[in-house]
């Protein structure tokens, strides 16, 4: 897949990377791996609004 460009409000990141994760994909490696993005920017745009990704629910909560 081409990279995508990413949104760059932080919550609609949110919104876009939760939607992802839950209808497409079992990991958030996965879904940086397919789409060929950062996970650590990913990580660091979402921690800035108190959001961190966890892998048992697959989700930024």
């Amino acid at each position: 897949m081409a990279e995508l460009n990413l949104p760059t409000d932080p919550m609609i990141l949110l919104s876009y990377v939760n939607t992802k994760l839950r209808d497409f994909y079992p990991s958030l490696d996965a879904l940086c791996e397919d789409a060929d993005i950062s996970k650590d920017e990913i990580i660091k745009k979402l921690a800035a609004i108190d959001y961190a990704y966890n892998a048992e629910l697959n989700k930024f909560v």
